[in-house]
């Protein structure tokens, strides 16, 4: 039983790999605005890891010019509980200095960012906007 829950553990811990593009220097620190971009696991659903990481994650992080602190790119290995299924098969993360040149940003992209999805995945990415408060 010990076991098995210092199992459960290590598997919230490292359920996700992470893959990141950093700017010298650059840390998520308190008051940066982090935009999450998670991708939910279905069966028949597919995901193209290696034109995500070098193409669509390069392509938006470019849009957000120096507004863009850091971004990251996880991949899914499992979930949290074990024999549940994958809740995510990845997310891409950005870091950002404020969230109105995030928008600005993004607003005249949005048709070629949403456009490029068909190249990497069919599905629809769930996006959440927050604060990093430590």
């Amino acid at each position: 039983m010990k076991l098995k829950l210092i199992t459960s553990l290590l598997l919230m811990t490292i359920g996700f790999t992470a893959f990141s593009q950093e700017k010298p220097s650059a840390k998520p620190e308190k008051g940066l605005i982090k935009i999450s971009v998670m991708y939910p696991f279905a069966e028949g659903k597919t995901f193209n890891m290696a034109y995500y990481e070098t193409k669509h994650m390069p392509m938006v992080a470019a849009y957000l010019g120096s507004n863009l602190v850091k971004y990251t790119i996880e991949k899914g290995l499992a979930s949290g509980i074990p024999n549940q299924p994958l809740p995510y098969m990845a997310i891409g993360t950005f870091y950002v200095k404020s969230l109105s040149e995030y928008q600005a940003a993004i607003a005249p992209n949005r048709d070629a960012i949403r456009a490029d999805f068909a190249n990497y995945t069919n599905v629809a990415p769930v996006i959440l906007v927050s604060e990093v408060v430590r």
